[in-house]
């Protein structure tokens, strides 16, 4: 008879997902996405318009970094001993809804003490960017290793990932949109004004994210995976555990070169076709839109592959190189030929789902059953993750104000800063993360297909 139960709980832990269950876990992470998107998008953006330098700005979002980066060491540690990670989902969330208006409203210390001087508005700003920050980290590492604990199935978990991926692109869709609408209804003439934009902006999207997580929080249990494999208690596993894995490193050098193609790129596009390629003001909403719907596109036909390790690593080097021929044209593309950007981000929308989805399942092979440690496998990421994205940024934001290498009435290409942050450092990253994945030795195990197709 116990041999029969443990069958059972194997299968169990094995089984095929349905497509409610993957729909509830994938929506889970959308208020996190789309206030995400909005601040690697808009906030450098947001604080030059009102006045604080390139460096300062720079200062606010490497605050922001540092906070989340640290947040997630001490988020996985504590998800690790004690699980619950709806719990832990749900408090993050209250903390960014609560503290996210304030990232894109007035500078609340300033109001405060009454003056309004640039090292007191970079501190005011830093400090709730800071808080937004840590309340992000919690949601992140809970979801994201939630995912391992969910199943042990291994197509099932790329299901999970690919699923999570198609609603951030979603999220930044809705984020897009309501950008695009406030832009157009309203004229910002002072500091004033555009404070007002970006605060409505945040209030949306914290309205739209909660909605979400309510939706994530009703439809989703909480797994019972993490008290051990085939019903057995197992012990938590140590640090050193993962450190003595090349698999580990090669995994992790992986995902922060992802995040850094991303997320570096998604901070300089608004730059580059205002600033740059002079584009329309419809423009800095437009063409992250496109870039969404096709990573959105490739993220739902993801979903349907029978995955191996060398699928992984395929679809991997395919999105890295397809980034790579992007870079080049972005860092290349004269003003003249300004409308091929929307051509770029089709493709540009396509490598960032490859490669996101396929580097995030990269970490469910490596934890494979090792479920008491994921929370710190996730959590260690992702500090490394935003650490490497601020000193980046803040390294770029630094030479901002440099003039530029060609007269800018030019119709030729000339080498900016918002050029190199977004086309030669993401090209650069895929072609090191293409080297990286050749060298990866995967195999997944447990590989079944879904109970049913979700394109149906």
């Amino acid at each position: 008879m116990h041999n029969v139960t443990e069958d059972d709980d194997d299968d169990s832990v094995t089984k095929r997902l349905g497509r409610c269950s993957v729909m509830y876990y994938g929506v889970g992470h959308m208020l996190n996405d789309i206030t995400a998107s909005c601040w690697f998008t808009y906030l450098l953006l947001f604080l030059t318009d009102i006045g604080l330098s390139p460096r300062d700005a720079a200062t606010v979002m490497l605050s922001g970094q540092i906070a989340d980066g640290f947040a997630t060491i001490f988020a996985g540690e504590l998800i690790d001993r004690f699980g619950h990670f709806k719990l832990w989902h749900g408090a993050g969330s209250i903390l960014v809804a609560v503290s996210f208006s304030s990232v894109f409203g007035g500078c609340v210390p300033c109001k405060i003490f009454g003056t309004s001087s640039p090292a007191l508005r970079t501190v005011g700003y830093s400090i709730f960017a800071a808080i937004f920050n840590v309340g992000w980290a919690a949601t992140q590492v809970s979801h994201m290793s939630m995912l391992n604990c969910i199943t042990l199935n291994s197509t099932s978990r790329v299901v999970l990932a690919s699923c999570r991926n198609a609603f951030t692109m979603v999220a930044n869709l809705s984020l897009y949109a309501v950008a695009f609408i406030i832009f157009a209804v309203t004229i910002a003439r002072t500091h004033a004004d555009i404070e007002n934009q970006y605060r409505w902006i945040a209030y949306l999207s914290i309205f739209i994210g909660c909605c979400f997580v309510g939706i994530f929080q009703l439809g989703t249990k909480e797994p019972r995976l993490k008290v051990g494999v085939q019903g057995s208690n197992s012990s938590r596993i140590p640090w050193t555990y993962w450190f003595k894995r090349v698999l580990y490193y090669q995994v992790a050098l992986v995902y922060v070169l992802t995040r850094l193609v991303v997320n570096v790129s998604q901070a300089y596009l608004a730059f580059y076709v205002i600033d740059d390629l002079q584009m329309a003001q419809s423009a800095k909403a437009l063409v992250p839109a496109i870039i969404y719907i096709s990573s959105f596109l490739v993220s739902v036909i993801l979903q349907e592959i029978q995955w191996t390790g060398r699928f992984l690593k395929a679809y991997y080097s395919a999105g890295a190189i397809i980034w790579i021929f992007c870079g080049a044209g972005i860092l290349l593309l004269p003003r003249s030929l300004s409308a091929f950007m929307y051509i770029i981000s089709i493709f540009i929308g396509i490598a960032n789902a490859l490669m996101m989805v396929t580097g995030v399942s990269m970490q469910s092979v490596l934890i494979d059953t090792d479920l008491n440690g994921c929370a710190f496998v996730c959590g260690s990421f992702s500090f490394l993750d935003k650490i490497s994205c601020g000193l980046a940024l803040f390294v770029l934001q630094s030479y901002q104000s440099d003039p530029v290498i060609q007269n800018i009435h030019s119709n030729h290409a000339y080498i900016s800063v918002t050029r190199f942050g977004l086309g030669l450092v993401p090209a650069f990253c895929a072609l090191v993360s293409v080297a990286v994945t050749y060298t990866m030795n995967l195999h997944p195990a447990r590989c079944k297909p879904l109970m049913e197709p979700l394109l149906i």
